[in-house]
């Protein structure tokens, strides 16, 4: 079963994450804030984190990202960034980070499935 984190502030977005990720066997789990979503990867180690760039708290989206990338427990973790900052450098800032996608609000829920099954082969990248 595939373990996913929300990383989101916004209840809204949240709600339409799950809802567009219950069409499939997943473990979902939800945070509000940066700080309680890095605490909340460390401990359950999930597949795949969509992560907001935007977060209140001591820790942002890009910061997650890179704590992430550089744990050595989450290296099979996948980040998904969702962001409303949709120019060119907001991009190449989450990707520096190590983000797997970068997608910018709004987006389908088709380019969402479509990125985590993607992200769950073998090898997983969203490339098409």
């Amino acid at each position: 079963m595939t373990r996913i984190l929300i990383i989101e502030d916004q209840l809204d977005i949240r709600k339409l994450l799950r809802m567009t990720l219950e069409f499939d066997v997943a473990e979902i789990h939800e945070a509000e804030t940066g700080d309680a979503g890095w605490a909340m990867a460390t401990e359950m180690r999930p597949d795949i984190v969509l992560l907001d760039v935007m977060l209140p708290g001591k820790l942002n989206g890009l910061e997650v990202c890179r704590l992430i990338k550089a744990e050595p427990l989450l290296q099979h973790t996948k980040v998904v960034m969702i962001s409303a900052r949709a120019l060119s450098q907001d991009k190449d800032a989450g990707l520096a980070q190590g983000a797997d996608v970068y997608m910018a609000k709004p987006f389908s829920a088709v380019e969402l499935i479509d990125v985590i099954y993607r992200l769950q082969e073998p090898g997983g990248t969203a490339a098409p």
